[in-house]
């Protein structure tokens, strides 16, 4: 999967507030799953260098949010 930088960009500096509603109640942080998205920004949104765990932090929090069509 290709991520799309600039949704990427916009949700984590834009639409931070979408990404701590999706964590709430979960135990996750928000500033982890923003740590994540930071991430994949500096690293031209290659998922192969996630660990495990954020990856699947990515599948739980991030994918979601940017294949969902803002409201």
């Amino acid at each position: 999967m290709q991520v799309d930088l600039d949704l990427l960009r916009n949700l984590i500096h834009k639409r931070a507030a979408e990404i701590e509603k999706s964590v709430a109640g979960t135990g996750y942080l928000a500033r982890t799953v923003i740590g994540v998205g930071t991430f994949l920004l500096d690293n031209e949104g290659d998922i192969d260098l996630l660990s495990a765990k954020q990856k699947l932090t990515f599948e739980k929090f991030l994918k979601p949010l940017l294949e969902t069509p803002r409201r």
